[in-house]
């Protein structure tokens, strides 16, 4: 009896690796997963398309419900259709497969090639249809450096911008926005709501370009295409923040580029303001996802080995200086150059204005200042404003595009003595380089002078972007 106990007992022991085995070899599935195939339909059909880009990533399973054809069919016909209902002149075949989701929850799809809904959707919704964007952004400002029709372009889709604010506990919220003003090479953005929540409780904020979508039923609206343009920690947001500008009202912060306005003597947040680049703001506009910016191919400069000092000379620059409402100053200065012997400190110097020279002084139209606004209450923050600048190679191709806030200090030592008046600087240090410019108030006219203008562009950038090695 024991020994048939023994082989009983060994042969169940074998049963059980062996299925063990077997079972080991088939995919874990997640409870969602699990789900009938009708309730996952249901639930996909609620989403937007930039939420079904999330999901199609997650896995292969997903991936296929995400890409149904009869999803995309829908919210073709919901969107762009604008509610009409899509009727089919003959007789309806379905084309996906038997057990996907959207064909268990009863609806037909017209008989199309593989993802034509989806293609379709993206190329007259959500832009996608890149060919068109070549030709309208063919055209270059010969001022600028940058495509003259980004404006017409960002307006023509409906472009919007908006903040996404994420609490420490609690759930998130989104703000649109309140003003938007377009310049020569950027654009301005404003928020300014009266539910904003607290600094010490706020995460992160994310900021989106976002295509709502126009139904012909207001109680339907859809979020549209979301594209994150950028995220921001705020736990760097604090009293040992940048200031960069107060008044009576509000005191000014800067969050890795974004002017964060709070009202003094409180943390509650006033207002934010941020400044968008023009270069490649389209393509970041309607190419990314809502969890992950758009990134494109680098453009490359052809490597040059007959002149030596490629990549040293030949640039042009284009500077902006401006606040949310009007430009102060701009500028164009080309042939700037920087020679072997002038490389400090693995920086290349570019001189656009001399303080020596005075033919290249400029004068501002206006003073440094930054108006806002936020529900019914406005001030100015006074030596403040916004910077635009566009760095040009020797083939024109943009090298350093930057738009950030900058801030009016007095100097600590005048470098030029052709002016009786207040020195002042202007200064913006960024991982890719420095901007240093000196400004001067004359006495009897009150008005401010550029007087010196130098670009300190990293070595390494250098490098990189011209395939040498200086």
């Amino acid at each position: 009896m024991s020994k048939q106990k023994a082989t009983i007992s060994s042969k169940l022991e074998l049963r059980q690796t062996k299925g063990e085995k077997s079972s080991s070899k088939t995919p874990k599935q997640c409870l969602i997963q699990r789900l009938p195939l009708e309730v996952l339909g249901k639930i996909l059909h609620y989403l937007d398309a930039s939420s079904l880009f999330c999901i199609s990533h997650v896995n292969k399973f997903f991936n296929r419900l995400a890409n149904d054809d009869i999803i995309w069919l829908k919210l073709y016909v919901s969107e762009i259709g604008e509610g009409k209902v899509w009727r089919p002149k003959g007789p309806v075949e379905n084309t996906v497969p038997e057990r996907s989701a959207a064909v268990l929850a009863g609806a037909e799809v017209p008989r199309r090639a593989p993802g034509h809904w989806k293609r379709r959707y993206l190329k007259e919704r959500a832009g996608y249809n890149v060919s068109e964007w070549l030709r309208d952004l063919r055209a270059i400002s010969p001022y600028t450096g940058l495509p003259s029709q980004t404006e017409s372009l960002l307006r023509k889709r409906r472009v919007l911008w908006e903040l996404t604010v994420t609490p420490r506990s609690g759930r998130e919220a989104a703000f649109q926005q309140s003003q938007v003003h377009f310049f020569q090479s950027s654009v301005t953005v404003c928020w300014s709501h009266s539910r904003w929540p607290s600094c010490r409780q706020v995460a992160s904020l994310q900021v989106h370009a976002v295509v709502r979508v126009a139904l012909a039923c207001p109680s339907l609206q859809r979020p549209g295409w979301r594209s994150l343009l950028g995220s921001f920690d705020a736990e760097a947001l604090s009293e040992r923040s940048p200031l960069v500008g107060h008044d009576a009202l509000v005191k000014v912060l800067v969050l890795q580029g974004l002017l964060v306005g709070v009202w003094r003597g409180t943390t509650s947040i006033a207002f934010v303001i941020a400044c968008f680049h023009f270069h490649r703001l389209v393509e970041r506009s309607l190419l990314g996802s809502s969890i992950c910016p758009y990134s494109g191919a680098v453009n490359k400069a052809p490597f040059d080995d007959i002149d030596p000092e490629y990549g040293l000379h030949g640039y042009t620059l284009h500077m902006v200086l401006h606040n949310t409402v009007a430009e102060i100053m701009s500028g164009q200065f080309s042939q700037l150059f920087c020679r072997k012997a002038q490389i400090q400190n693995g920086h290349i110097e570019l001189v656009a204005i001399s303080r020596a020279v005075l033919s290249q002084h400029t004068p501002l139209t206006g003073n440094i200042s930054l108006p806002w606004r936020c529900e019914g209450l406005e001030g100015t923050l006074e030596n403040c404003c916004l910077m635009s600048f566009t760095l040009l190679d020797e083939a024109l191709q943009p090298f350093w595009c930057l738009s950030y806030p900058v801030h009016l200090a007095p100097a600590k030592k005048p470098g030029a003595y052709d002016y009786d008046g207040e020195h002042f600087s202007l200064s913006c240090l960024r991982p890719e380089g420095r901007v240093a410019m000196e400004l001067v108030r004359t006495e009897r006219q009150r008005q401010l002078f550029l007087i010196d203008l130098r670009l300190y562009v990293g070595l390494q950038e250098v490098n990189r972007h011209f395939g040498k090695s200086y």
